[in-house]
């Protein structure tokens, strides 16, 4: 039998690399079995007499490691086309490229011929989305399940309360917030123009439509030349989630106002406190007349 020794060296992990991997999260697949354990289906065909029959037979086997099929030197999914040099190193095309087809483990010439094998064995394998233990049941050749990720209904959305570690789905979210924290908050109805005053010194207002709707976080950053605002909706990224638009207004002690608002409200898993870089409203020092609240106004409406 001929073995395809360059194959091998991939698989066994010859093209390793010594670049920080991206990180991903275990698959549920990977957490049910030692290892894992990925299950296929292949066609077979078999002779009956004069006729042909085909069945269907289901293989498993275990999953090898995800990040072999990442491309050792960019540390991205690999994708066709897929070439070697001969020495079996492997890289992905954009990469040969900017290395002017010298490979980077040996030096030898690489962007000629194509690792069929290795083509092969990425366009064979589904991965799970990695919200899959949450809900998700969609499945996706390797590598694009990231892209989906960012998109997925079943991501987890954290709670905005200081010192509250939950974290669930987005509606599970909002009931949660709403029995634990209803509090904190303040609520507000689509449409309508409602108070969104905050001390400056508590960075964070959290609106809550009704009772367990949608959270909105109103968040402000002191800086140099006075306070940014932003206003962002707790919810996944996925089409039809939450989209909202809003109008902030905010009144001065002189009579001036200043309004800011987006035709759709950015969205957020977790709040966070970093410093926003887009997306805000700036309030300058001379509006704020020395005081440390911000008297504003805010409608928030459904997109649909």
């Amino acid at each position: 039998m001929v073995r395809d020794t360059n194959a091998e060296q991939v698989l066994a992990g010859e093209a390793s690399s010594s670049r920080p991997k991206r990180q991903r999260l275990s698959s549920p697949v990977e957490e049910e079995a030692e290892g894992g354990e990925n299950v296929g289906e292949v066609t077979a065909t078999v002779a009956a007499g004069d006729d042909e029959v085909t069945t269907t037979e289901v293989r498993s086997g275990m999953l090898m490691d995800l990040d072999l099929l990442d491309c050792p030197v960019c540390c991205h999914p690999l994708t066709n086309p897929i070439f070697q040099c001969d020495n079996g190193h492997i890289a992905c095309s954009d990469c040969c490229t900017n290395l002017r087809n010298k490979c980077p483990s040996c030096t030898l010439p690489i962007g000629i011929h194509r690792c069929r094998i290795m083509e092969r064995v990425v366009e064979a394998t589904m991965v799970p989305c990695p919200n899959a233990k949450h809900g998700c049941t969609d499945k996706f050749p390797y590598g694009e399940e990231l892209d989906h990720e960012k998109e997925c209904s079943f991501a987890l959305c954290y709670c905005p309360a200081p010192d509250c570690n939950y974290a669930g789905l987005c509606n599970d979210l909002y009931r949660h917030y709403h029995a634990n924290h209803r509090g904190c908050c303040e609520t507000f109805t689509c449409g309508f123009n409602g108070d969104a005053w905050m001390h400056i010194s508590d960075k964070i207002l959290v609106l809550q439509e009704g009772r367990g709707g949608p959270l909105v976080a109103v968040q402000c950053f002191e800086e140099e030349q006075g306070v940014n605002v932003t206003v962002n909706c707790i919810a996944p990224f996925a089409p039809g989630v939450s989209e909202f638009s809003y109008q902030l207004s905010y009144y001065s002690h002189g009579g001036k106002t200043m309004s800011f608002g987006l035709f759709e409200m950015d969205r957020i898993q977790k709040v966070s406190f970093e410093t926003p870089e887009k997306d805000f409203m700036c309030v300058p020092r001379y509006f704020l007349d020395g005081r440390e609240s911000l008297k504003m106004k805010i409608c928030i409406r459904r997109r649909d």
